[in-house]
């Protein structure tokens, strides 16, 4: 997320009520999450298994809970509590506002060619363009952005809180979401799919691609163009799927992940790690098809094998 105007490191510290290290006028011009981070930008790190992580960063300010070494031409914001000033800010700067009537939020900007159903729901400063179709029980949330030519299927669900919550003693608390979610022209969306807004960034579909009904896509997660994704797929936040990319029926996919260009996955095949591209895979974990498919031949062998034993 861009802050509409920078602010110093040292205006930021009275904000939160903390300390800082660096050059008070040291400018903050965004706050994102560690995944999406550029330059610029405000990150939080709250454990010292991620202090590196964060700070080599592209992000330039980190929001820590110890005294660190700071890099040179970064700034640190030392809080007690790093998870729950990044939510002060994030809550300062995009507020969650309620639409408790209106069928339509403010500030939208929707094409006279597009054709919006009858029950479907558009929250605050959403984008649609020419010849979209929304049809009835969709839900489109606040600043979602849907290029022309695409569709939305009954009752999916664009632009939802990200899946992102902090442990605490009494119980899960939710990070903020002030990402969004960005439909590029001639996507088609399936009924009753879900797809989550961007924790502070963007949850992105590429140019082309295509969604069967029943399909779930995490936060920030990145898909290319001219994707297929079938029923039933369920991909977890921050990953990123590269063009002509197939994922066939209950393909599941673990977070942080990136399926390379032209890769396909067969139905029910759980992926856990990054896959190369221009390969068919199988299996949970998945596998190379081939080889899966040997392992396979081999496991139904292995009865007759322990009988000869």
């Amino acid at each position: 997320m861009k802050l509409q105007k920078p602010i110093t490191l040292a205006e930021m510290a009275e904000f939160l009520g903390c300390t800082f290290v660096g050059d008070p006028q040291h400018q903050i011009t965004g706050v994102n999450e560690i995944h999406r981070v550029t330059a610029g930008d405000l990150v939080f790190v709250d454990h010292p298994k991620y202090y590196q992580k964060a700070l080599n960063s592209a992000a330039t300010t980190i929001l820590i809970d110890q005294i660190v070494e700071c890099p040179e031409g970064k700034g640190l914001l030392v809080s007690e509590s790093p998870f729950d000033d990044f939510n002060k800010i994030n809550r300062q700067h995009r507020p969650f506002v309620p639409q408790l009537s209106a069928i339509t939020g403010v500030n939208c900007k929707i094409a006279e060619s597009a054709m919006i159903y009858p029950n479907a729901f558009i929250g605050n400063n959403v984008i649609i363009g020419e010849n979209a179709i929304i049809h009835s029980g969709a839900c489109i949330m606040d600043h979602t952005v849907i290029e022309e030519n695409v569709i939305v299927g009954p009752n999916s669900v664009i632009g939802h809180y990200a899946f992102y919550y902090k442990k605490k003693p009494e119980g899960f608390d939710r990070m903020h979401s002030c990402g969004n979610v960005h439909l590029s022209k001639n996507v088609e969306i399936g009924a009753l799919c879900t797809i989550d807004a961007g924790v502070t960034a963007t949850t992105m579909i590429g140019e082309g691609t295509k969604i069967d009904n029943h399909v779930h896509i995490g936060h920030d997660t990145l898909i290319g163009k001219n994707c297929l994704l079938a029923a039933n797929v369920g991909i977890a936040g921050c990953v990123e799927l590269k063009d002509n990319v197939t994922l066939w029926g209950q393909v599941g996919c673990a977070s942080d992940v990136v399926l390379g260009e032209g890769v396909t996955v067969l139905a029910q095949s759980g992926i856990s790690k990054d896959l190369q591209a221009g390969k068919t895979y199988f299996g949970s974990p998945c596998g190379e098809v081939k080889s899966k498919f040997r392992e396979m031949a081999a496991l139904r062998r292995l009865p007759e094998i322990l009988e000869k034993m």
